[in-house]
Formats: C-alpha cells, structure tokens, sequence
C-alpha cells in the first residue's frame, strides 16, 4: 500500500473520530465518513483565556491587531480594514434564509461622530479565488455595521437610525430571506437595553450573500492607531443550509516540517499565540504497535511560536504517522487539537529521488491551490523551499519594522502562516529544506556583514541596505531562523556571528543524496563599503554608467565568507553513509542570469518592464550588474564554483524570479557544476534574459537565440542552456501567470547518475499534460558532467573484483584534493585535467579499508589497475 492511501485510511479510521470526540469548538463536526452536517454557529471566546490569538476558528487581518479580552474579541487598534474572518462556516449558493448577530461594544470614544468610522460584520465575503482561504485574507463582501455618527451601514449605502453617534454598546440582528430569486436583508439595530433603536430592510442578489461571514472594525486612519477600537461577543450564525467545515481550522497547530539525517529526526512545530492558556501542553505522538505513543510534552514558549522536536536514535525502517497534539485547558472544559503527517521511510533503496524546487512565494496566488494539486501529481520525495517564503507585503497592510518585540514576531508570524496555509500539504508527510532569504528578513537585499546592525536612521530602506547587516534585531533574526531553519540538520559549525545571530548552514544526508545548505547572505559584504565611492551604489546597483565593475574582480570582500568555504572544502570529501550524489543548496545562484534595457541604472524598472509575446526576441537590453546576485563578488564566486565542482555537485538555488539552467565557468566556459534556479512562485519581479546577440533575428522558440555561452555583468563565465522568460500567457490573473511564475523537479538517478531538471509554468495541469514546460526544459545531465575541462586527461581503469562495493575515490595532485566521487560500478577510469603525477585514495566503508596509488596521468592510458 503507498502512503497516500495508506494515511487516507488511517486518518479515516483513527484522527477523525479522535477530532471529533474533542469537539474544539461549539457546533457539529464531519461525521464518521466525512460527511458535513449542517449546523448552527456560536462563539466561544467567553470560555477562553485572555491572549494574543481570538481561537482556531478565525483569521484576523491583521493577526497581532486581534486578541481576547475578558472573554470577548477585542480589535486592539484603531485603523483601516480591520477584520476577523471566520474559517470553518460558508453560505453556499444555495437558497436557505440564514440569521446573524453579534454585540459590540465601541472602546474608542475618538471615532464617535466620525461618519467614516463603522464596527459591525460582513457577509457574503468573497476573495480573487474560490477558496475560503483567499476570502478570509483578501475578501470583500457586503459589510453590515454602525457608523461613529450613528448611520445604520448596509453595504455601500447609509441609513438614518435617529442616533447622532455610534452607542457605546449595541447588537446588531440580522436575517436574509430568500424570494424570488434575491434575498431580503432585515437588519435590526438594538441598544444596551435589548430595545430595536431601528431597522431597514434591503433587497440583494444571491450572490450578494454567498461566501464567508466576517467582523468588522474600520476606522480612516492608515495610520495604525494603538487604541481598541471595539470589543465583540455573542456572534451566532443561524441556518439549516450553513456548511461547516471543521477541517478549515487552522491552528492551534498550524503545520510541521521535519529532516532526517544520520538516523537523527528534527520536527519543528508551528503554533499560534496560545502561550498564555494555563497549563497546556503539545506533544509529539507516533502511531507504533497500533497505538498512538507519546514521545515528548513541551511548552508553547518559544517567541515564534514553534517548538522544535528531536528524536536522536530514529531507526523506523517504514513510514511512520505522527501527529502533534495540542490540550488547552479552557475555563470550563479542555480541548484537544490535532496536526497529522507522515515520517516518511527514507528511500534509501529508491533508484530515483525526486526533489520540488520552490522559492519566491508572494500572494498573487493565495492560497496556491493548483501547486499543490501539480506538485502532489508529481510526488516528490524531498520538498525544497529556497528563500523568499513570504514578502514584506505578504497578506497586505504594509510590514511593520518597530514597536514592541513580541507584536514584531506576531507580525511576521501572520507572514509564515500565511506560507504554511498555502503550501503545508506539500510537506505534511516528506522531508523538507526550508532555507530563509531576504524579504524573509524584511530585507529587499541584504548584505550581512556576519551580522552587523544596518543604519537604520534614515528609514529602512535602500540606504539601510546599502549600509550592510541588518534592520531587524538579533532577537528577531533568530526567531525568524528558528522558525524556518530549527528542523534542519545541526549547524556544521554553530557558532554564532556577531550581536548572537545564530547559523544554520549545515550538511544533510538523505537517500543516498548529500546536501550542502547554504547562507548566502548572511557573511557577505557590503557593496558600499568595498567599492570606490565614484561608483555611487544605490541599493547594491552602480550609477557611475563610467565605472566598469569588471576591472574590480580581485576586491577584499566576502561572499559565502571563510566558515563556509571551510565547510564545503569538507563536505566534498565527506561521502561517508553511502552517499551517491552531491547537491548544493542555496538562496541564489553563482552568476547573474539577467539582463535590463541599456539606459536602467537599477531594477527599479522591472516590474513595469513590457512583457513581450511568446517567441519574441527583445533587443537593447544588456547585461546586469546586480551585486545582490552571486555573481559578485567575482573572485570569491570563482571561489565557491571551484570547490562544489570537486564534489561533482549539481547547484540547486532560488531568489532569481526567472527559471533558468546554466553551467558554470571560471578558467573556461563550462568547466563548472551545473545549476538549477527555480522560478517564482508568485513574481513580483519578473526578470528576464535578453543578451544582446548577433543572431537575435534568427531566434525561434524551438532554437533561443540566448542559448550558449556568455559573459555576466561581472565578467563571470557562464553557460547558459535554458530560460524561462516571462511572456503573455493570456492566463488570468496576468500578473500571476505572465510574470514567469512556477516550480521545479529534479530528479536525481543514483543508479545512472543523472540528473534531470524539470520546470513548470503555473498555468499547466500536469495531470492532463507533462510536457508544457518552459522552453528548452526537461534538461539531462549525468554526475561527471559537473566537473568537465575541454582538456582532460586519463588515469588507469580500475577493477574492485574482491570486494562488493563501490568506494569513493578521491584524486590528489600535489597534495591538493581535484576531486572526490563514488562511481557508480566497481569498474571505473578516472579523469584529470593535468598531466603529471597523481595520487588516488579508494575509501571503502564497509571494511574500515584504505587504498592509495600513484600514477601518471596521460591523454591515452590502456592500463588497467586490480584492488
């Protein structure tokens, strides 16, 4: 049985029921088969505790402005929007009459008699995409409320109620009647007293009414004013034609990711503000000997709300359920909440290991539902999200970088959530690498200087940027990274940076595959600081259109930084588990894959640029220098190519916003590893690859004219075999789909040793047809295709024929290592790029054995060695 259907079974058998028993929350739940029953709605904030989350029920825009106070639902600030979405009831469009109504109690005395000021709720919310998520975050329905002056607000229209100001406290009752095609809309306002102060009646369309419910509390100011603006009890929602859904709770565990590595399993949880329940506990559980087994109880302590899980001697052979659960000791019953996956069994005897690539994750999409339908089609084993898994502006209202510390973890906490709403599925039962990029950190580029503190005096901006590290504090960084790095496999070297900012590169092993995950950002200079003052940086670009960047190659800056030169200088000899391949992981890739319209100075232009149609070749474009890209700087980009091709590494990166499949260069064109960036999942950059070529009038679809071997802004050498290029789709939405948006597979053969890397535009229904990828893709490679020089010479074949394994062989010339592998047969012929003498290491794990011998390489050797 695979796992898929082996879980749908479980869960059907065992987790429902259990969720069902706990009842999180008044009303009814999914029977025994799954089957929504139609039910009535009530809210239960009276029996909660006071804390910085209103339940798992609700979605509040924004998350840190809504919180439970003396058993009702507060909205702690006074400004635009604000609204509390409730998540598991929907009207359909069906023609049942539905009731609603809720008290409110009007906490700031500043919005009396302000006639663009309301409090009240919201029916019928809809979002761009037909998906309860999308509503709760971006919906809009027809909102019901009183205004600051007293009007009765039905929509967009204004009634008079014989108030010149809004009550200090009042219900409002609210039925719709179906009739002849509309709904009758009956809106009673009632004062503290339980006496009508009025009603009014109104006639809508049906589609009018069908969507979400949500609360609403608006007050003009942009600003965000720190004053509550108004408190809310008593909601109910009433009809024998609601559907309620307990599945679409989200939280109080809202999604888990986890690594295995070296028999050492690493499960991060991630919760919501919940901390302040007394008592609770969230325990790690997994389904052995037919019983659910407790393995750990924590608290929820931590400031992002997460809670790491370690297991050290993990040595299940087979997939393994596990679920997190939650208790939350109420006022007057306890409640239980559950998050299930999977660990999967790792595939060490798998010929073939599958990888999604992800990066570049705004809300264009939310909630990203057809990814996850293409991704889970394609079922990969291992799940990569490669930086940028949210943007600053993720969810809207801005992004908020002072104030007191803990509303700066909730407010990035809204962000990740959002994240883990749209791609938790992806994850819930495989392995997966999450690694953090700029806009992670709120940094549109970042240069972090090993964790310098960025000036910060003239705003948090592009000069904040330039002037290196970083805006936010060294509380916050870290948990930013504990959040989305803590599952990962220890550090290699944990040592903090400066000001205490934590580290999380690290080597993981799984199925036979070895992982250098990187930090590109984190130890990296400063353009400003390095570069002459004639070259006038602005946010890493030079507007000195006289000074050439490429006459500067040899500057004293940093990229990757020592430790993590150190670290790959060790990780490409360590082969040690059996490991077959090698692959780098990182935020970005080690060259600048781009290109603007001549006469730009920066990227500011891009999200403006024209996007051309399929098949057009757009000229007077030019080579970008973009320092926050990997192609700088230049000498210690050779650097870092020089040493993953000793590894015979395939590069996987993200952050470039556009697809693209290249091989590096350093002494020559193409003597590099071959690298994979993935493109956007949602763009809000979409960058582009236009070189300025003699044969761009010849270009076709099935032959680019970008295709071959170029020279970046930097003056690195790179080889470029595939692009994939924004260009109208005439999909809608456009500004998801024309902008080159998309995912990544690679597929790693450990039997062959190759690699294939597959690359999909969002639009596609992979179900329906594999082949619409970008142009030029799926591209095929094998493992010795990393590391190729024009002039290669030969050591003797060799013929292991006393011992049943392979070893991993690593070739010395001149006491410096060339390169370590394990070949896939144990009959072999080595390569090298220098005549001369060489020394070969065999390596054989199973028995502790040790070989060496010394040759001299030549361009043609018959000699056949025995071991």
């Amino acid at each position: 049985m695979n796992r898929r259907n082996y879980l749908k079974t479980f869960s059907l058998g065992t987790i429902l029921p259990a969720i069902g028993m706990a009842r999180p929350f008044n009303g009814g739940v999914l029977d025994f088969f799954g089957n929504i029953e139609r039910v009535s709605f009530e809210s239960n904030w009276h029996n909660w505790h006071d804390m910085k989350w209103v339940g798992p029920e609700y979605w509040g825009n924004r998350m840190q402005d809504w919180i439970i106070e003396d058993g009702k639902a507060v909205c702690k600030v006074s400004s635009v929007n604000r609204n509390l979405n409730l998540l598991t009831i929907q009207k359909s469009d069906n023609k049942d009459n539905f009731e609603v109504s809720v008290s409110i109690d009007v906490l700031n005395d500043n919005i009396k008699g302000n006639s663009d000021a309301y409090v009240g709720f919201s029916i019928g919310v809809k979002g761009k995409f037909d998906d309860y998520r999308s509503a709760s975050v971006f919906g809009k329905g027809t909102d019901i409320g009183v205004t600051g002056n007293g009007k009765l607000k039905i929509g967009k229209e204004l009634y008079d109620t014989g108030l010149s100001v809004i009550p200090n406290s009042f219900g409002l009752n609210f039925k719709a009647r179906y009739k002849d095609g509309a709904y009758e809309l009956a809106v009673i306002l009632v004062d503290g007293n339980g006496e009508n102060v009025t009603n009014r009646k109104v006639n809508v369309s049906m589609e009018a009414v069908t969507g979400n419910f949500s609360l609403i509390a608006h007050a003009p100011s942009k600003k965000v004013v720190h004053e509550k603006i108004a408190a809310f009890s008593e909601w109910k929602i009433s009809s024998s034609g609601l559907n309620h859904k307990e599945d679409q709770l989200y939280g109080p565990i809202c999604f888990a990711q986890y690594t295995l590595h070296a028999n050492k399993l690493k499960l991060t949880a991630q919760l919501t503000p919940f901390e302040e329940v007394p008592n609770h506990k969230v325990s790690l559980q997994l389904y052995k000997k037919g019983k659910w087994q407790t393995i750990e109880t924590r608290e929820n302590t931590n400031s992002g709300r997460a809670i790491n899980f370690v297991i050290k001697e993990w040595e299940e052979t087979e997939d393994v359920p596990y679920r997190l659960l939650a208790e939350l000791p109420l006022k007057n019953e306890m409640h239980h909440y559950f998050y299930d996956g999977t660990i999967a069994k790792e595939p060490l005897d798998e010929e073939e290991i599958k990888a999604g690539v992800f990066s570049c994750n705004f809300h264009y999409g939310f909630p990203d539902q057809d990814v996850c339908d293409n991704v889970s089609y394609l079922d990969p084993d291992i799940i990569l999200f490669l930086g940028d898994q949210f943007y600053e502006g993720t969810g809207g209202y801005g992004v908020q970088f002072e104030g007191e510390f803990d509303e700066l973890c909730i407010e990035y906490l809204r962000k990740w959530l959002l994240f883990g709403w749209s791609y938790r599925e992806l994850f819930r039962h495989k392995p997966c690498a999450i690694i953090p990029d700029d806009h992670d950190v709120y940094h549109g580029n970042v240069w972090g200087e090993c964790g310098e503190a960025a000036d910060t005096s003239e705003g948090y901006g592009a000069s904040a940027q330039d002037s290196g590290g970083y805006k936010m504090s060294p509380e916050w960084l870290n948990m930013i990274q504990f959040t989305q790095t803590s599952h990962l496999p220890d550090p290699y070297d944990p040592t903090p940076v400066k000001r205490g900012i934590g580290v999380y590169y690290t080597h993981w092993k799984y199925a036979g595959l070895s992982f250098a995950i990187l930090e590109d950002r984190k130890f990296k200079s400063a353009p400003m600081h390095v570069l002459p003052k004639e070259a006038d940086i602005w946010n890493g670009w030079i507007r000195n259109e006289n000074f050439d960047i490429k006459k500067h190659r040899d500057l004293d800056a940093e990229l990757l930084g020592k430790r993590q030169e150190d670290f790959l200088e060790s990780w490409v000899e360590d082969w040690k588990g059996d490991i077959q391949m090698k692959v780098v992981l990182s935020q970005t890739n080690f060259a600048t894959v781009a290109t603007l319209p001549k006469e730009a100075k920066t990227d500011e232009v891009v999200p403006k640029i024209n996007i051309p149609n399929r098949g057009e070749y757009v000229l007077g474009d030019d080579f970008t220098a973009d320092m926050d890209s990997n192609g700088w700087p230049a000498n210690k980009r050779d650097k870092a190519v020089e040493i993953i091709r000793k590894g015979f590494a395939f590069h996987i990166a993200g952050d470039q916003h556009l697809g693209s499949f290249i091989k590096y260069g350093v002494e020559e064109h193409g003597d590099g590893s071959y690298v994979f960036a993935g493109p956007a999942l949602n763009n809000i950059w979409p960058r582009r690859f236009w070189p300025p070529v003699e044969n761009a009038s010849q270009h076709t679809l099935q032959n680019p004219a970008y295709i071959g071997d170029h020279i970046d802004g930097f003056g690195n050498k790179m080889t470029v075999l595939g692009v994939g290029n924004p260009f109208q789709t005439h999909h809608e939405p456009a500004v998801l789909h024309d902008r080159a948006t998309g995912f990544g597979l690679v597929t790693f053969n450990k039997s062959t040793r190759e690699i294939t890397t597959e690359c999909w535009p969002r639009y596609t229904d992979i179900k329906k047809d594999r082949s619409q990828q970008y142009n030029g893709w799926p591209f095929g490679i094998t493992q010795e295709d990393n590391y190729t020089k024009k002039e290669e010479f030969l050591l003797p074949t060799f013929n292991i024929d006393t011992i049943n394994e392979v070893p991993v062989v690593k070739l010395y010339k001149d006491k410096e290592l060339v390169y370590a592998i394990r070949p896939k047969s144990t009959s072999f012929q080595l390569k090298t790029f220098n005549e001369g003498n060489h020394e070969v290491v065999l390596l054989f794990e199973n028995s502790s054995k040790e070989s060496s011998y010394s040759f001299e390489a030549k361009k043609i050797n018959q000699e056949i060695v025995k071991v």
